[in-house]
Formats: structure tokens, sequence, C-alpha cells
């Protein structure tokens, strides 16, 4: 399996409420065009909508990777910061580029998606 990743969409990332200025769809169609991306309803990391959680790849797995929170993504580059990451390796296996390394949270209570 390669990298792929889970955005968050439920009550408040992805929402106009919350961002009005952010074409939420559009950054699906971006996101989806490009990765094997999930949408997961809450992952309860509101303070830092958008989320995004960008799980390794198998390889880098077995190596010890984790799963990366990156928060904020709400911009164009932090969206094709993701994709380029991902494009790349991922987490284990590439560093992430100054538009996500900036924006990488802890996992609310330090589980994984």
């Amino acid at each position: 399996m390669e990298s792929r990743i889970t955005v968050c969409r439920g009550c408040c990332c992805g929402t106009e409420r919350k961002h009005p200025e952010v074409d939420h769809e559009r950054q699906l169609e971006v996101l989806r065009g490009r990765l094997s991306v999930r949408v997961a309803d809450c992952l309860d990391a509101c303070e830092v909508s958008n989320v995004v959680v960008v799980q390794p790849s198998r390889a880098a797995r077995v190596k010890g990777a984790r799963p990366v929170w990156v928060g904020s993504v709400l911009d164009d580059e932090s969206v094709l910061g993701v994709i380029d990451w991902v494009d790349a390796g991922g987490p284990g296996l590439a560093a992430p580029p100054a538009a996500v390394r900036e924006r990488i949270v802890p996992a609310p209570g330090g589980r994984e998606a």
C-alpha cells in the first residue's frame, strides 16, 4: 500500500461555517485527483482545522514510520505540499516540504487516524 491521506470533513473541518474563504470541494477534487483519499467525519482536532492525516506507506511503516497529522490545510500551497510529500514517499521516506512541515500538529490524545 502506498501512502494515503485521511481528510477531516465533519463538524468544522471542510465547512463554510468555520472557513467560508476556502473552497472545500475543490480541495477534495485536487487531492482525489492525485492521491488515495479517505474522508472522515471528525478527527477531533477542530482547533487546527482543516486536518489531513498522511499515512505512511507499508514499506515506511515496517521501518517505524507513523501517521503525521497536518493542520490548517486551508490554501493551495498546503494542499499541493501534501500532494508533493506523498508523491515523494511520505512519512518515513521523504521530508515534508516547508508548507507541510510548519503545519504538523500532534494527534489528539496521541492516537492515529
